[in-house]
């Protein structure tokens, strides 16, 4: 609170104008007189009332003494008093006898309104009690309203609107009989109805307006204040219901309850109200449909229930009786039906507001008849049918709003006669067809709003041409062609254009440089064409502007630097070429800047990075070069960035990961190199796109990707990525969209419902439970060869692995007894062992490989040969032959022993271990007798006939 000055020790203290219409002259009225004239002497010439205009006379009259100066009776309807007050003589005047002097502060109220506090309210006052007649209306007096007042037994008039006046105790007020006129408004009373007012029962006007009361209006208001003719309670907080008793208020010519909370329906008995000439309720809670007794309102001239939840339709009866109607304001409810025909009665209507309803039916053609309309509004119902010809009666029409309907046909050739018309919107319908070249001598228009209809062909070419007074223009959305009007802003006067989606074609009018006053341009979606450095000058109110999806060519203009107020700047999807002007960098509200699928070239400037307040950056699909500037640090509120498409080389900057309110980054299609910097998993906001594919990158992907948990896209597809997939994306439960395609990643894919269905397509080392790889395994190879290919695999190493184990046993036993003696028998084998299906004999062996032959060996390895036997019964066997020369003889417990072991292994079926037959000692040779299977030699299954084929340490392991 700032302390004003006090510029007077007796002026400004507290100032009120006191009219003593006439009071007999008794001692005490002779000391009332004696105190004013006092009062009055004490003014000097010097006083800063004078400077103020202040007019104050002292005039006797036969019946004594009044006071007098220039005060014009208060408007309850008054907009402005404040402003009206510095027209007229200040009805302020210090008395200096009545309050101490007091300093004077300026303050703001609960209620915004900024004053200049003066002293409380004079409780001395309640001894002028001749005063009949007392308004400090329009001041700024403070404080609870003094009882005192109520001893004023024979005033009329009194009016402390305009204050900053608050409740007091109204329980010490008595009644003021002769009270006709009372005004608390515009003051910050907080309390119940006040109960002294309702025994004032020759109250004729009531102005509790603008203040906080709040409860239900006393039942008692409408019983006893039978002489009210002005009853003014707007904008306070009373509730419940409208009481019944307000037909008793049969004098009463203005009521106004809105904006308050009453929430039940409108009392039938309001009818009984013959003399209203203006009821407004509008702003409460009030339901159900109008009473038809409201028909007996015959004087009624301005009705306003707009703003509640009222229902039903609107009688015709209501328009036969209510023909005073200046202004009927019925908008923001639910009356349903059509617009009945008898409206056309209302030939003295000014405002018909209507509008947000569920009105549905055509517009009568009756509507023509209320030729002294200004303002008509039926926008936001469900009207049909076309606009009736009828209408380009109203030539007095000034705003005309029909949007957000469903009208059909064409806009009818009269509309040419509405040349007072300054609004047109009917937006949001299905109208269709070319707009008449009547409407270019509509030349008083200020809006112009067809968007969002059916619309074609071309638009008047003199539409625009003679208007002086052109500000909102807006086509868009409609299938307009051909070029724009050469004309349409001629006046320069020009806010708001918006034509986008048609088919418009052509350059830009050249008006539209010079129109200093665009604040927003929507052009995107035509096909216009021409040199965009031309068409646009400076606009240093423009805050938007869109250009996208047209032919425009040309070098983006420095000039764009000097519309300071722009925060949105969209030429995408162009021909525009040449580098993005460093001036750009000087527009300090700019938060959308979208340069897509152009052909600019070029670095992007350091001095966008200045930009703090950007939020969207995209620059996708042009030819940039360069490395991806590390002071995008700088942009700290960016939270869209699309640098795709282009030709950045160099590492990502570990500095994006600052940007920390990033929701979507996209750097695809680019030559980048270099790891994916692990910082870029502290973007915890990243929500709609991570995509880095298609790009150079090498090394693992950094496991810290994996606390974006709200992720819903990730593309890391076509770079240099090797390693695992790791573990922590399993949390990454968002995703919705996974592509790790053409890498050359390995191992296991996470878990979790996302990578199941994710791309893997070219990274030959993964696996996992997802379309397209093999289930992880520990014995397993993991590359993409066939399923039975790695079945043979197996068994190739597991025999390979068996037999090296039962040659390195023997080996070691025979070591061990070099003294091992023949047997002499019969068998000139030393012995022999043959399991089940063993059904031949070692000499069958013998002879089938012609005593092992050189020609019938397979292979050779470190302990002997393997080869291929054809026995009588076209059995084919694989005998490994392995060399004892240096052994000795075999202890009778060891040979047993390992005939027990080589018996079991006889018996043994799997399918990854080669079927033993048996074994066989004989001079000084060990052999080994397998199953024969007919694919080639374990070389061949690991590296391939040509020996190229390269088996992975993951497959062999």
């Amino acid at each position: 609170m700032s302390i004003i000055p006090c510029t007077s020790i007796l002026v400004t203290q507290f100032v009120f104008l006191v009219s003593l219409l006439s009071f007999k002259v008794t001692s005490s009225s002779r000391t009332e007189e004696e105190s004013l004239i006092q009062w009055k002497n004490s003014l000097s010439s010097s006083s800063p009332l004078e400077h103020l205009g202040l007019s104050i006379t002292l005039k006797t009259f036969a019946a004594g003494l009044a006071l007098s100066a220039a005060l014009p009776e208060p408007s309850w309807r008054s907009t402005s008093p404040k402003q009206a007050s510095k027209e007229r003589l200040p009805s302020l005047i210090s008395v200096h006898f009545l309050i101490s002097p007091a300093s004077i502060s300026a303050s703001t109220t609960s209620t915004g309104r900024y004053h200049q506090q003066s002293p409380t309210y004079p409780r001395k006052i309640g001894q002028l009690k001749e005063l009949q007649y007392l308004s400090l209306y329009n001041n700024s007096l403070n404080g609870t309203i003094p009882y005192q007042i109520t001893n004023l037994q024979k005033i009329w008039y009194l009016d402390l609107g305009w204050n900053y006046l608050e409740s007091p105790d109204w329980s010490m007020f008595s009644t003021m009989p002769l009270l006709t006129h009372l005004s608390f408004s515009y003051n910050e009373l907080a309390s119940v109805f006040p109960e002294f007012i309702t025994d004032c029962r020759n109250l004729t006007h009531l102005d509790l307006s603008r203040n906080h009361l709040t409860g239900p209006v006393p039942d008692m208001v409408f019983r006893n204040l039978g002489k009210l003719e002005f009853l003014i309670l707007v904008d306070n907080k009373f509730g419940g219901n409208i009481s019944s008793s307000i037909g008793q208020l049969r004098n009463l010519q203005k009521l106004d309850l809105s904006a308050n909370s009453f929430n039940s329906s409108i009392p039938g008995e309001l009818g009984l109200c013959s003399n209203l000439t203006f009821l407004a309720l509008a702003g409460n809670l009030l339901a159900g449909s109008l009473p038809l007794s409201l028909a007996n309102l015959h004087k009624i001239e301005e009705l306003g229930l707009s703003s509640n939840s009222l229902s039903g339709q609107i009688s015709p009866h209501f328009f036969t009786n209510w023909t005073e109607l200046v202004s009927l304001q019925l908008q923001n409810n639910h009356f349903f039906g059509k617009i009945p025909s008898e409206i056309g009665l209302l030939k003295k209507l000014n405002y018909l507001l209507l509008y947000n309803n569920i009105l549905n039916g055509s517009i009568p053609s009756e509507i023509g008849n209320l030729g002294e309309l200004i303002f008509f509004d039926l926008s936001i119902n469900q009207l049909s049918g076309p606009i009736p010809p009828t209408m380009g009666k109203l030539t007095k029409l000034t705003l005309l709003q029909l949007f957000d309907n469903n009208l059909s046909g064409t806009i009818p050739l009269e509309i040419g006669n509405m040349r007072s018309l300054v609004t047109l919107d009917l937006n949001t319908n299905n109208l269709e067809g070319e707009l008449p070249e009547t409407m270019s001598v509509l030349n008083n228009l200020e809006i112009l709003s067809l968007f969002a209809n059916n619309f074609s062909g071309m638009i008047p070419r003199d539409l625009g041409k003679n208007n002086l007074n052109s500000k909102n223009v807006s086509f868009s959305t409609n299938s307009f062609s051909g070029q724009l009007p050469p004309r349409p802003c001629n006046s320069f006067t020009l806010e708001l254009l918006t034509i986008q989606n048609n088919n418009f074609t052509g350059p830009l009018p050249d008006c539209l440089r010079n129109c200093s006053n665009l604040v927003r341009v929507r052009l995107e979606g035509n096909h216009l064409s021409g040199d965009i450095s031309k068409a646009f000058g400076v606009h240093p109110n423009l805050n938007f502007i869109s250009l996208s999806g047209n032919q425009f060519s040309g070098k983006l203009s420095p000039e764009w630097g000097e519309s300071q107020n722009l925060t949105k700047l969209q030429i995408d999807g162009n021909k525009i070429s040449g580098k993005i002007p460093s001036d750009l960098g000087k527009l300090p509200q700019l938060q959308v800047l979208n340069l897509d699928s152009n052909e600019l070239i070029g670095e992007i400037p350091k001095e966008l990075m200045n930009l703090s307040r950007m939020f969207s950056l995209s620059l996708s699909n042009n030819l940039f070069t360069g490395e991806i500037p590390r002071s995008i640090v700088l942009l700290t509120n960016l939270q869209y960035l699309n640098l795709a498409g282009n030709k950045f080389n160099g590492s990502i900057p570990k500095e994006l990961a600052n940007c920390k309110q990033l929701d979507s980054l996209n750097l695809s299609h680019n030559s980048l190199s270099g790891e994916i910097p692990s910082e870029l998993g502290n973007l915890v906001n990243l929500r709609y796109l991570l995509d880095l594919s298609n790009n150079s990158l090498t090394g693992t992907i950094p496991s810290n990707l994996g606390k974006l948990a709200v992720l819903e896209s990730l593309n890391l597809s076509r770079n240099n990525l090797t390693g695992k997939i790791p573990a922590s994306f399993s949390s990454m439960l968002s995703l919705n969209s996974i592509d790790f395609s053409y890498n050359q990643l390995t191992g296991p894919i996470p878990n979790g419902n996302p990578f199941k269905r994710a791309n893997y397509t070219g990274n030959s080392g993964l696996c996992g439970n997802a379309e397209g790889l093999n289930p992880c395994s520990s014995t397993s190879p993991t590359n993409s060869k066939s399923f039975k290919n790695k079945t043979v695999l197996i068994g190739v190493l597991v025999s390979f692995c068996g037999l090296f184990f039962l040659a390195f046993i023997v080996a070691v036993i025979l070591i061990l007894h070099p003294r091992f003696k023949h047997s002499k028998k019969n068998d000139p084998y030393e012995w022999q062992n043959w399991g089940r299906e063993g059904m031949f004999t070692f000499s069958q062996i013998v002879k089938a490989t012609e005593n092992f032959n050189e020609k019938y060996c397979i292979g050779k390895g470190g302990f002997g040969s393997v080869y291929r036997a054809v026995l009588p019964q076209d059995q084919i066997v694989a005998v490994k032959r392995l060399s004892m020369l240096d052994s000795g003889d075999i202890s009778t417990t060891n040979r047993l022993s390992f005939e027990n072991e080589s018996k079991i292994l006889t018996e043994v079926k799997h399918r990854n271990i080669i079927k033993l037959f048996g074994f066989c000692f004989s001079k000084g040779f060990m052999y080994l007798v397998y199953k024969y299977i007919e694919r080639g030699s374990l070389g061949k299954v690991l590296y391939g006939e040509e020996g190229k084929t390269k088996l992975g340490w993951a497959a062999r392991i």
